[in-house]
């Protein structure tokens, strides 16, 4: 019976620091970046920066990156592309895009590509490793369990990117 009771315990607080650490990371990514000169948004969103012209029109990602090209004469926006990284189901290479120092958006250009059951794994594994990396402004993201080689592929491709920043 004790046995038991510490078995569920020790789930319990496990599950508990799961949950914490996940909230924790979506909590990091979800701060806005601050407004740019003229209170032109940039790719987070732009709820806290009093201006009527981009409230909630930006997205995470890539396509809400570009849009804030034009803004800049406080933070320069730009686009380098990775290496390709070669992995044994297919080459992988990503686009970052940067504000200033900040990622604000992370674009496959080459995914792996060795038939339909590698397509499902890169279409479950890559919008969870762009949110990680959203999320820890680096290329030191976890691996996404069952997508080993498309998530070491990626980030060689995505630190190789950072490297030419």
């Amino acid at each position: 019976m004790l046995r038991a009771l510490v078995t569920l315990g020790g789930t319990a607080a496990g599950l508990a620091a799961l949950l914490s650490f996940k909230t924790h990371t979506a909590a990091v990514s979800a701060t806005p970046p601050a407004p740019a000169p003229g209170g032109v948004a940039t790719a987070g969103g732009s709820a806290g920066s009093g201006s009527a012209s981009g409230k909630g029109s930006a997205s995470k990602g890539s396509a809400g990156s570009k849009g804030s090209a034009g803004g800049g004469a406080g933070q320069s926006t730009r686009t380098i592309t990775g290496s390709v990284a070669s992995t044994q189901y297919g080459p992988m290479q990503v686009e970052v895009t940067l504000a200033g120092k900040k990622i604000t958006g992370v674009k496959v250009l080459q995914e792996t590509n060795d038939g339909s059951y590698s397509q499902q794994i890169d279409s479950r594994s890559i919008p969870k490793l762009n949110s990680e990396t959203l999320a820890a402004q680096s290329a030191r993201i976890d691996a996404v369990s069952g997508a080993t080689y498309t998530s070491e592929g990626y980030k060689k491709s995505l630190q190789s990117a950072l490297d030419k920043a």
